[in-house]
């Protein structure tokens, strides 16, 4: 068998990929060297192809997709500007209707004060005249004595329509007023006297009183006078009896006085 050159019933190298005799040490397989190269090469090309066409598909929609939205958006945006054209319009509009009834509304009022205050000050001016006539004609400028009565009873007046007293009234009120001072000319003599007869009843017991010191005084004074001879007899006495006493103790014993003793036996 010659090295170098295989015979015809020798077995190839590999049959395929997964063959158990390409072991690593083999070195019959490497990275991009399988059988199904081309095919897997062609395969992958194709894959490619596919997926270009569709990312190309894809870019074509999305881009159409952003035109539409686009148009969508600037369709919108038309119609929106639009609107808030109309409604600023309406606004306006609806602002001078506003403006406008507000107007309309002040001026009658304004009509409608000015023709109350005309109607007042004219009820005004009436009322006036008719409280002056009634003044002038009525019992409060004349003075009129029966406008103060009162109804609950004769001794009461109305203060606000009271014109002042009558004379019968004027002459009731100076003779309780010289009642008065009478009666109170009365009670000070009456105070007076007793006032009078207070003071003298204090000079009685005033000099009531300096009469029962001085007696007082005058009892004191003989008592102690009486004390005082008293004990000057009693002085006396005690210096008669410490004399005595002196006498009766200073005597000496006699021959007869030491012969009364051991006179008999016992």
């Amino acid at each position: 068998m010659h090295i170098g050159r295989p015979g015809k019933k020798d077995l190839p190298a590999r049959r395929s990929d997964n063959d158990d005799r390409n072991t690593v040490s083999g070195m019959q397989r490497f990275m991009g060297e399988d059988l199904n190269f081309h095919e897997r090469k062609k395969f992958q090309q194709e894959q490619n192809r596919e997926w270009s066409l569709q990312q190309q598909r894809e870019r074509k929609n999305a881009r159409a997709d952003h035109k539409r939205a686009e148009d969508l958006y600037m369709k919108t945006r038309l119609q929106f500007d639009e609107t808030a054209k109309q409604l600023q319009n309406l606004e306006s509009a609806t602002r001078k209707a506003v403006r406008a009834a507000v107007q309309e509304f002040n001026k009658s009022q304004a009509l409608e004060s000015a023709e109350r205050k005309s109607l007042e000050k004219k009820q005004e001016q009436e009322d006036n005249l008719a409280e002056i006539s009634n003044l002038l004609r009525g019992d409060l400028l004349s003075e009129n004595p029966q406008q103060a009565a009162s109804s609950f009873g004769p001794h009461r007046v109305v203060p606000d329509r009271w014109k002042g007293m009558t004379r019968g009234q004027l002459e009731q009120v100076r003779l309780v007023q010289k009642q008065q001072v009478q009666e109170k000319l009365r009670i000070q003599e009456e105070e007076r006297q007793r006032d009078q007869e207070w003071d003298w009843q204090r000079v009685q017991n005033a000099r009531t009183s300096v009469l029962m010191e001085r007696q007082r005084r005058r009892q004191q004074r003989d008592l102690r006078r009486a004390l005082d001879c008293s004990n000057l007899g009693l002085a006396r006495e005690q210096l008669l009896q410490k004399k005595l006493m002196k006498e009766v103790c200073t005597d000496h014993p006699t021959e007869d006085y030491f012969t009364q003793f051991n006179t008999r036996s016992r």
